[in-house]
Parts: structure tokens; C-alpha cells; sequence
């Protein structure tokens, strides 16, 4: 499973109290003065503000009965305040422990070395962590574990330049060393808030024994100067990084108040030349040995080190947390592939097929980010529905989903990307809009109310399994939907809820401000940073390389977008209604030019130009085997009618609506949304299929004029008799090598059926079986024999 976008509210109890300490340049003396341990000051109890053994004058000239009656009354009610005081003092104390928000802490185990994939992960963990922490008034601990061994110093300042670069609200960076570390990765743990080590364990010696490169201790210098760690100082650092230099603990008397400061030996020089009063000096690291300092001996020096923790127990019980309700994050796998898709078109079915197979493409090539690049201004509800549960449920094949907007995300735009686990945006583009509406022709009419009703359950869905608030998701298609900020009773987090979800949970929240953008007649619709407020995408982005950083993705990692094949570009083409309706006559008029001439070769022409429409269309998501099916199953059934039935009936009506049926569901999905919506697509197809049939109704026209005056296609046509006279020197066959029905070779008779083109008719007192040249002949027209070849017998009608 991955990470959520947004950081799951940890379970912890509240945390343990626990003293403050003092942190600057200077290091306590070890005998320190009693008064500056921090050590609570009492202030002088009110009862007692006159001293003791002193009466007061209209006391003491009171009467005694009177006297001793307001004595005992004065008893009784402070001994009340002093019992009741101290009471009351701790029910509220542990009244606010028990309301007071729990830490959050996330432990990140980094192993060496220390890759950019780390960093990410360090990166994208902080910034969340800091989300949760700021939005719901909690203080959250970032713990990293740091390993020994040897990184790239690159990786280690790039990691500690983040965890400086700017303080995080409400979150402490915590460096955990639980065993002895050297080298770059010394430099994580002086970049954190604190240190925690364990006693045994040692930090130090960034140079490995010689000296760190000039360049470098510039950059560890800078780090330090920043400040995170008041237990880290310049030459501290500086010792660690040379092993030529000296490291002097000195006791500097100033204007009679002792300071105990670190120093190198031409620091320490430079005070006496100033004529500093130096009482007291310590040499910690000796010139020529490495500086390393163990977590006892930095305790016991108040140096490097906060506290000592020989366990991952001691050092979350130290802060307050449980163990078991700590979340560990795994090591940063390496990101070796990543998919980028564009979503910039309209979203139609067969936009939706070719993400589908792109997104497919990129799980059997091993991708374990598929980043979602979104730039659309909407699409069909009923495709973009489909499409946002196949990006959904990527997660549960253990693939990460990222939606990146650069500038908009309208309508089914909007939809695709609340699908994605994380949604990354530029700080001016915006999201939301999607309003389901009918397009009629140019009308825009709006969506009936099961339309509206479907899609909300489904950003429902979708908010559920992504982490977000529903109610915000839910005013993108509910224009009239108003939506309220909402703080937990018990934790302060913050969330966003309609004014049914606040009443059916009122005893968990208290209710706020209405969102601004959920006013009365408008869909929401917000900016990257807007969104980034409302909880339903992640803190904006600048461009690429902050996404990659922010992702884990190595930078010299090249976004390739995911473009279209040639049989993409050839899909998308076929299904234009164009190409469409030239498919059709196409075919149809194949059809016309094989039964004039019975060649085969139109015939094939035929097959080819029905296999590639439905080809395109199953490509293009709008068809499956069911169409292809019954488009075959009506060929079948026409072709009984034509050439095996007599006649013309239920098998010819049946193959006739079995393909106009097939063509139909082949060229659009039926949503059941709308059914006036499904019936005008239907309308929109059946029209282009007329279209064709009227084209090659003209078109036939023309070529039963014309061809036979076109040299190629006038030997095809099938000529009537007499029309060819014979030559009578040519050669002729034998009679005993001719057909049996040759004599009845221009024979008259007359039609017994409807030829369409086969039927029967009576010739020479006898019924045959005889098939029209071309136009269907009707019952009882008198018809002349034309052509005989073997069993077959063309007729045509005689005019």
C-alpha cells in the first residue's frame, strides 16, 4: 500500500511535560549556581502577605467572643482556598492534559547511502507532517534515524540544506544516531532541531580522518550558522571537520559573571589579544586526532547531544509518544520508472481507451509513479466516471498515482484528478466545475437529478478512499451545496462538512465559516493554493523540478510523456464521424458494385471496410464482441433470405435490424444516465448511416449509366441478350460440352417469387431457380435468360 496525500492523524497521547532548556552559544560550567538549574521560584502565598506573628489593628481591638467567632470563620475558609485551591489547580491542569492535541511523529529510517529518493521521502514526509501538524493545532516530531556509513556529500547538504532552509511550523526535526556515524552523514544529524544519541554511540569525524575540502566546511559552516541546533556551534563543527584544529572549552569572566564558551586555538588566541580574562581552560579534542564525541560525553559537556536514549523506546517515551502508535516509513525505494501521461483532450470514449491503454502500458513496463498531467476542460460523466476507477484502483496493484496541473482542471478534468492519491498544482491553476450537463445539439440542458445524485455518491466514493473532505468534492457537481469549516471537539483538526453532515455529527464538531467559494448557485471552483487549503490537493508547486523534489523523483530523471503510437493517431481518426460515414458507403457501395458484377473482389472490398469500422471501435472503447457478433449473426441471416430462402421475410427483416443494431452500439457507449441523451447519440449515428445509404443511392445512379461506357468495369457488367452479337467465324463449343441448361439461353418466362436477386420462375413450362442480373424483378414480370454457366441462370426483366 502507499502513502496517503494527506498524513492520517496519529492516535498518541498527550505529551508529557517536560523542562525547557536553555539554548545558546555558551556551555554550562559543570558547578552551576543553584539559582540559574531552573528551578521553579515560589511566590509568596497570598494568605500570607503580612508577616507572620503581626495582627492587624482592628483585630486586635475586636472583642474576644467576637474575635474568636471570625477567627474560626476565617480558619474554615482558608483552610477551604488552601485545600480547595490546590484542587481545583490540578482538575484543571489535568482537564487541559487530557483536551491537549496529541503529537504526531513519523520516524524515517534512512539507510546509506543517502540517496536523492531519501531526500524526497524526507521532503515529502516534513511538509505533510507540517500540514497535519499546523491544521489541527498539534506538535509533530520528524525523527530520522541516521546510518552509519558513507554517503555523497552532495546527498547529505542537499538533505541538510532543506531541513534549515526554512524553521517548520509546529514540527521538530529529530536526529536519532544509535550507532557510531562518521563521514557526510554527521552532517543530517548537526542539520536537525536536536540530537538524541545513544550512550555508546559516537558522531563525529565528518573527514574520516583528514581533513573535510575547503569548499565543503564552507557549507557546513553555513549550515551551522543557521542555527537549528543551539547545541551545535561553528567550531564544534569545525573540529569535527579538521582533525588539525584544537577544540578548547574556556570559562570567560565577564564584568564578574563566569561564561563557559567553545572555542578553537585561534579563536582562543584572538580573546587573549582582545584581552579577554580567561579563567579556566579545558581542551576537549587535542590537535592531530579526529573530534568524536560519544552521547555520554556530549550529555555530560551539554554538547551536540539533547538527550541519550539507548533505544527507540526511551527516545519516543522521552517525547511524549507511544511506540506502538508511532508510524514507521519504510526505506526510500529507488525510483526507477515513472510514467507521465497528458490528459489534455476532451475525454470521450475513445480518449478514455487510449489512456487505458497508455496507463496499462506503463504497469506491464514495472512503473511505480504514474504522474497524471491534467489540462482538460471536461468530458462525458459516464466516460471520465470509468476512467477516474481505473486510476483509483491503481493503488491497490501497488502503484502510485499523481495528478500535476498546470493550469486547469474543469468538469471530468476535475474528476480524474480527485481519482489520483496525491494532486500536485501550480499556485494560479484551478480545479473544479463539474456541473453534469446534456448536450442537445448546441443546447446545453441540465443533467436530471439521478445524473447529479450518481456523481456526487461517486466523489463521495472518492474523497472516501483518498482522504478528502467529501462535502468540498461534492459542491464541484452541486451548485447549491454549501460546505463549512469544522474543528474536532477533542483533537482541533480541522475539516470541511455540508450542513447535513455537521448536524448528523455535532456532538464531534464545532461548526465555523461558510467556505467563501460555496456561495448559493456557483460550483466551487479554486486556485492550487486555494485547494492546497481546503485540503484536496498537496502545498503548490513551481514548476517540474519542485514536483520532482517533492516526489523523490532524481532530478536528471526525464518526464517522457506517454504520446500516441500510429495506431493511436490511426484509432482516433477512424472514430471521427467522417470517417465514419465514409466507412459505410464504402462498403455499401461494394456491396452494390459485387452484386452487379458477382466478381468477389467488391465483395472482399465489403468485408475489409466493415472490419476496419468495427476494429476502430472496439479500439476506441465504444465496442465489443456482443456488436461484432450480431453484425455477423445478420449477415448470416441476410444471406439465407438471399441465396438459400426463397423469397424475401423474417430472416431478411431480421438481418437487416441485427446490422443496423450492430452498427448503432458499435459507434457510441450507452450510459443510462439519459435516456434522451443515449437516443440523440443514436439519432447522431443513424443519421450518418443514412447518410451513406442516400450517397450510394446516387452514386448508383450514376454508375448503372456509366458503366458500360467505362473500359475496365464494362467487361464485369452483365450484358442482356442480343446485345453482343456473335461472330459467325468464331469458334463454338460443342453441345454435348455445354451446360444442360444452356438452351435456354434468351428463353422467356415469367417470375413466380420476388428475384432479389435469387427467386423462381417458370421457363420453357418448367420451375427454376433463377437469379436477377442486377435490379430486382417483381412477382409475375416477364424475364428473358440472359446468361446460363452451369446451374446458374441470370434473368433480366423485359421492358
Amino acid at each position: 500500500m502507499r502513502e496517503t496525500a494527506a498524513l492520517e492523524p496519529a492516535s498518541l497521547p498527550s505529551r508529557k511535560p517536560r523542562m525547557s532548556q536553555a539554548r545558546c552559544d555558551i556551555v554550562d560550567s559543570p558547578n552551576k549556581d543553584s539559582t540559574v538549574t531552573g528551578r521553579p521560584i515560589h511566590h509568596l502565598d497570598p494568605v500570607r502577605s503580612t508577616p507572620l506573628g503581626t495582627r492587624r489593628p482592628e483585630l486586635a481591638s475586636t472583642q474576644p467572643f467576637f474575635r474568636s467567632r471570625v477567627g474560626l470563620l476565617g480558619l474554615i475558609l482558608a483552610s477551604v482556598a488552601l485545600i480547595g485551591s490546590p484542587a481545583q489547580t490540578f482538575a484543571q491542569a489535568n482537564n487541559a492534559a487530557a483536551n491537549e492535541p496529541e503529537p504526531i511523529a513519523r520516524i524515517v529510517p534512512l539507510t546509506s547511502p543517502i540517496s536523492e529518493e531519501a531526500l524526497g521521502q524526507v521532503r515529502r514526509t516534513a511538509l505533510e507532517l507540517q500540514d497535519v501538524a499546523t491544521r489541527e493545532g498539534r506538535e509533530g516530531y520528524l525523527i530520522l534515524e541516521i546510518p552509519p556509513g558513507t554517503s555523497s556529500f552532495h546527498q547529505c547538504y542537499a538533505l541538510a540544506d532543506f531541513l534549515t532552509s526554512s524553521p517548520f511550523q509546529n514540527v521538530t526535526t529529530l536526529a536519532w544516531v544509535p550507532e557510531s556515524v562518521t563521514g557526510p552523514n554527521v552532517l543530517v544529524a548537526l542539520a536537525c532541531n536536536e540530537i538524541n544519541m545513544d550512550p555508546d554511540a559516537s558522531l563525529g569525524d565528518m573527514g574520516n580522518g583528514r581533513a573535510v575540502p575547503e569548499d565543503q566546511q564552507n557549507i557546513v559552516r553555513s549550515i551551522v550558522a543557521r542555527r537549528r541546533n543551539s547545541l551545535v556551534s561553528e567550531p564544534l563543527a569545525v573540529a569535527m571537520m579538521d582533525p588539525a584544529a584544537t577544540l578548547l572549552q574556556l570559562s570567560v569572566d565577564n564584568d564578574g559573571m563566569t561564561e563557559t564558551r567553545l572555542v578553537t586555538a585561534d579563536e582562543a588566541r584572538q580573546l587573549r589579544e582582545e584581552g579577554a580574562i580567561i579563567t579556566e581552560t579545558r581542551t576537549l579534542s587535542e590537535a592531530g586526532s579526529p573530534t568524536v564525541l560519544t552521547g555520554s560525553e556530549a550529555r555530560s559537556r551539554n554538547l551536540l547531544a539533547a538527550r541519550t536514549a539507548g533505544s527507540r523506546r526511551e527516545l519516543v517515551e522521552a517525547y511524549g509518544l507511544r511506540i506502538e502508535s508511532l508510524k514507521e516509513l519504510g526505506p526510500a525505494e529507488k525510483i526507477e520508472k515513472v510514467a507521465y501521461i497528458e490528459l489534455h483532450d476532451m475525454i470521450d470514449e475513445v480518449f478514455a481507451a487510449f489512456a487505458e491503454r497508455q496507463i496499462e502500458r506503463a504497469v506491464q513496463s514495472g512503473a511505480k509513479i504514474i504522474i497524471f498531467e491534467i489540462d482538460s476542460p471536461g468530458g462525458y460523466l459516464w466516460v471520465c466516471q470509468d476512467l477516474s476507477q481505473t486510476i483509483a484502483y491503481l493503488s491497490e496493484r501497488g502503484i502510485k498515482t499523481v495528478a500535476y496541473i498546470p493550469r486547469e482542471a474543469f468538469s471530468g478534468g476535475a474528476i480524474l484528478a480527485v481519482a489520483c492519491d496525491e494532486i500536485y498544482m501550480k499556485p494560479a491553476a484551478t480545479i473544479g466545475n463539474a456541473i453534469p450537463i446534456n448536450m442537445m445539439g448546441n443546447m446545453v440542458v441540465r443533467a436530471e437529478e439521478k445524473v447529479l445524485s450518481g456523481e456526487m455518491k461517486m466523489l463521495r466514493d472518492l474523497a472516501k478512499q483518498k482522504n478528502r473532505p467529501a462535502a468540498i468534492l461534492e459542491a464541484f457537481a452541486d451548485k447549491d451545496l454549501e460546505v463549512f469549516e469544522v474543528t474536532h471537539k477533542t483533537t482541533g483538526r480541522k475539516w470541511y462538512m455540508s450542513a447535513d453532515e455537521m448536524q448528523m455529527s455535532a456532538e464531534e464538531w464545532i461548526p465555523g465559516p461558510r467556505v467563501p467559494e460555496s456561495r448559493p448557485g456557483i460550483a466551487i471552483t479554486v486556485s492550487g493554493t486555494r485547494a492546497h487549503e481546503l485540503l484536496i490537493a498537496q502545498p503548490p508547486v513551481q514548476d517540474q523540478d519542485e514536483l520532482k523534489a517533492r516526489l523523490g523523483i532524481p532530478q536528471d530523471v526525464e518526464f517522457k510523456s506517454v504520446g500516441r503510437t500510429w495506431v493511436d493517431s490511426l484509432v482516433f481518426n477512424l472514430n471521427t464521424p467522417f470517417v465514419t460515414g465514409l466507412l459505410f458507403f464504402l462498403a455499401i457501395v461494394c456491396i452494390y458494385i459485387e452484386m452487379a458484377t458477382m466478381t468477389g473482389f467488391f465483395g472482399i472490398l465489403a468485408a475489409l471496410a466493415f472490419s476496419i469500422f468495427f476494429w476502430s471501435k472496439v479500439m476506441g472503447g465504444t465496442a465489443t464482441g456482443l456488436e461484432v457478433a450480431l453484425f455477423v449473426l445478420g449477415a448470416g441471416c441476410l444471406a439465407l433470405e438471399l441465396f438459400v430462402i426463397p423469397g424475401f421475410g423474417v430472416f431478411g427483416m431480421s438481418g437487416i435490424l441485427l446490422i443496423l443494431a450492430s452498427l448503432i452500439m458499435a459507434s457510441q457507449t450507452f450510459t443510462g444516465f439519459s435516456l434522451r441523451y443515449d437516443m440523440s447519440r443514436a439519432g447522431q449515428t443513424t443519421a450518418t448511416l443514412g447518410a451513406a445509404i442516400i450517397a450510394v443511392t446516387i452514386l448508383s445512379l450514376i454508375l448503372s449509366h456509366y458503366f458500360p461506357k467505362i473500359p475496365i468495369l464494362r467487361d464485369m457488367v452483365l450484358a442482356g441478350p442480343g446485345q453482343n452479337a456473335l461472330d459467325p467465324s468464331a469458334p463454338r463449343l460443342k453441345p454435348e460440352l455445354t451446360s444442360p441448361e444452356a438452351a435456354l439461353l434468351n428463353a422467356e418466362g415469367k417470375a413466380l417469387t420476388v428475384l432479389r436477386p435469387a427467386g423462381k420462375a417458370r421457363i420453357d413450362g418448367r420451375v427454376i431457380d433463377v437469379v436477377s442480373d442486377g435490379p430486382f424483378i417483381s412477382e409475375g414480370s416477364t424475364i428473358t435468360v440472359v446468361q446460363v454457366f452451369k446451374n446458374r441462370i441470370v434473368v433480366r426483366e423485359v421492358s
